[in-house]
């Protein structure tokens, strides 16, 4: 059987996941867990999809690589069904796997390209233990980037979605200091065949005002902004070491909302952060509401071993689980009533090959079948299916 990689986590993880692909695509009897540590359940997850992977593939090599291999290295490495560990920073290095490089691209699995421009953080919130597992923040220059959108644009993608540890860092390590307005300006200009483009999670403190600029009002640049917010309580946020406050985020996305009202809001939110009490949790409750967001990705909080945040009093598990659920249902809430108002109004929708797609504001949408994955297709939602518009 050929190579397989599982992946986990992140866009970014994603991302490379499919260079991995195409690099091992010759290797025989490999499975390669490409696995995440951004929370305690994340590296559960990771122990789980090495030991499904052993009882499904018996005879294979298993290897693992990604963030969990750095940060929990040594137990990983302890488990019998694991055969090696790659780190993380040389994985996409053919000389790490012992092969050469592959002399022809791959066709990814999706219709949708995701391009890793940055990597690393230099930034040190106290929960994170990203920056252990993926270094110092670095950037592919513009001429790299506009090099693998365009093979990716070789293989009929429709939709490149910029991906990156801290996106808008990019360019800090760079000559000159160029913002991540200035690539996304570049692609524009480049690519003026690129339908649609895509930024995956971005620090709201850091846009600068070229990419608001582009975000407000390039139809290309998908009306779609996830915000690396974390909390709704300035004390909370204060105690992460972020470096924006609640009325920063208000005020952004009330801005963005004024220039293009399409524009959808999706945020990471963190339940039950050390010392949150009942008035920092209603106010992580409230912003849900007040910025309107459809897209929540909520995570429990969970301890790491060797940051600031373990250190610090704790929330009970109970509670924790309780809060988590309460965040859930609000955005839940909101993306019901948002999916209600998008009823009746054409979406221009890029199908996948799961027989679903999304519109530009990342809304999912159930497609006819038969319908061809790489199409952009115009659909006027009348229901909602299962979250789905049909």
């Amino acid at each position: 059987m050929p190579a397989e990689v599982i992946s986990l986590g992140c866009r970014l993880n994603l991302s490379e996941s499919e260079d991995l692909r195409a690099m091992l695509a010759s290797e025989p009897d490999l499975v390669v867990i490409n696995s995440c540590a951004v929370t305690g359940e994340a590296v559960r997850q990771t122990r789980q999809a090495i030991r499904r992977a052993r009882r499904d593939r018996p005879e294979a090599r298993l290897i693992v690589t990604g963030c969990a291999a750095e940060v929990e290295r040594q137990a990983l490495a302890a488990m019998p069904e694991v055969d090696g560990l790659i780190v993380n920073t040389a994985k996409l290095d053919p000389r790490a796997w012992n092969i050469a490089p592959p002399q022809t691209d791959v066709r990814p699995q999706h219709t949708r390209a995701f391009i890793a421009v940055q990597n690393g953080c230099d930034h040190a919130c106290t929960f994170c233990v990203i920056p252990q597992g993926r270094g110092p923040s670095r950037s592919l220059t513009i001429a790299q980037v506009l090099r693998e959108l365009e093979r990716h644009l070789a293989t009929g993608c429709r939709e490149a979605v910029l991906t990156g540890v801290d996106l808008t860092s990019w360019g800090h390590d760079l000559p000159d200091r160029p913002t991540l307005g200035a690539l996304v300006a570049a692609i524009m200009a480049a690519f003026p065949d690129l339908p649609r483009l895509r930024l995956s999670s971005l620090d709201g403190i850091e846009i600068d005002p070229a990419l608001f600029e582009l975000l407000a009002h390039e139809p290309r640049v998908m009306p779609h902004v996830h915000l690396s917010l974390q909390h709704g309580d300035d004390l909370i946020l204060k105690r992460m070491k972020r470096r924006h406050l609640r009325h920063d985020a208000v005020a952004l996305v009330s801005a963005l909302k004024a220039a293009r009202p399409e524009i959808a809001i999706g945020a990471d939110l963190i339940a039950g952060f050390p010392t949150e009490d009942e008035a920092a949790h209603a106010a992580n409750l409230s912003i849900i509401r007040e910025l309107g967001i459809v897209h929540g990705h909520v995570f429990p909080y969970s301890a790491r071993v060797g940051t600031p945040a373990a250190r610090m009093p704790q929330v009970p598990p109970a509670t924790i689980k309780s809060r988590a659920a309460e965040l859930r249902a609000a955005v839940a809430a909101e993306r019901a009533a948002w999916l209600q108002a998008l009823l009746g109004k054409p979406q221009e929708v890029l199908a996948e090959r799961d027989g679903t797609g999304h519109a530009p504001n990342f809304a999912r949408v159930q497609l006819a079948p038969g319908t061809q994955a790489g199409l952009i297709v115009t659909v006027t939602p009348t229901r909602i299916v299962e979250g789905l518009l049909a």
